[in-house]
């Protein structure tokens, strides 16, 4: 018996929800009253404190699945259409970073990024956009990219490559489903607090904050309320921006 919730409860998929950012994100849509299903490649018990943070499974539902598995996500979108009748809202956040100088990148690491940072999104809102289209004036798809795909960075040719086509991608997308009311926009997050940047050393974190005109930081929940507003009907007018979330460090 196929269930499904009610009709007017929004649906939304967060990819690489467990943790960090995408935990932050699961949340703040859920505060916005959306039903959302957490995806997760691994981390089944990470996926599960996320989905206790967000009130259990009346409130959401854990779906494993590697995103840079085309067949893997064809299957599992088709699921959300069959237990919801409908996908409102996308987020594509998984990502992966193998940082290497060019010439001692390979060619497996390369692939590796780019399948999971960008031919991801591709494959994600190829999927959903059947959904999504139905979904009319309710439909976003909301990309996460990076400031470092926007101005490059030493070391990171593999991620900055990716993160600079979702742009690309979504900008094309925003333009291909704008005609359905389906608004598509990118998030872009400059330094944020992970555990990564945690493990800076102080000198490294101390240039760092010089770099960054408000001072500080960012938190995983700046970057949730971005997209929680570009998942609100507030932003039902917006599609094919880059909302930049930096504190300043990229400003054109």
């Amino acid at each position: 018996m196929t269930e499904t919730k009610e009709p007017g409860r929004r649906v939304a998929l967060v990819t690489g929800a467990s943790r960090g950012i995408g935990r932050a994100i699961a949340q703040a849509l859920h505060q916005s009253g959306l039903f959302v299903v957490v995806n997760y490649q691994n981390n089944q018990a990470a996926a599960e404190e996320t989905l206790q943070a967000i009130g259990g499974p009346e409130h959401g539902q854990l779906l494993q699945f590697d995103v840079a598995d085309e067949t893997a996500i064809d299957a599992a979108v088709k699921s959300i259409g069959e237990k919801h009748g409908r996908l409102d809202v996308l987020v594509n956040n998984a990502a992966v970073s193998i940082d290497g100088l060019l010439l001692r990148t390979k060619t497996a690491d390369w692939q590796r990024v780019i399948n999971t940072n960008l031919s991801s999104v591709f494959f994600l809102c190829r999927a959903g956009s059947r959904l999504l289209l139905k979904a009319r004036d309710s439909g976003r798809i909301i990309n996460l990219t990076s400031v470092v795909g926007e101005m490059g960075n030493t070391g990171q040719v593999s991620y900055t490559s990716a993160k600079a086509g979702v742009i690309g991608l979504t900008r094309t997308l925003a333009r291909e489903l704008a005609g359905r009311g389906v608004t598509v926009n990118a998030v872009s997050p400059g330094f944020i607090e992970t555990d990564m940047t945690r493990g800076l050393p102080e000198e490294a974190r101390k240039n760092l904050l010089g770099q960054i005109p408000l001072g500080r930081i960012g938190s995983v929940e700046d970057v949730a309320a971005a997209v929680n507003f570009l998942a609100s009907p507030s932003a039902g007018y917006i599609t094919g921006q880059v909302l930049r979330v930096n504190g300043g460090l990229l400003i054109s």
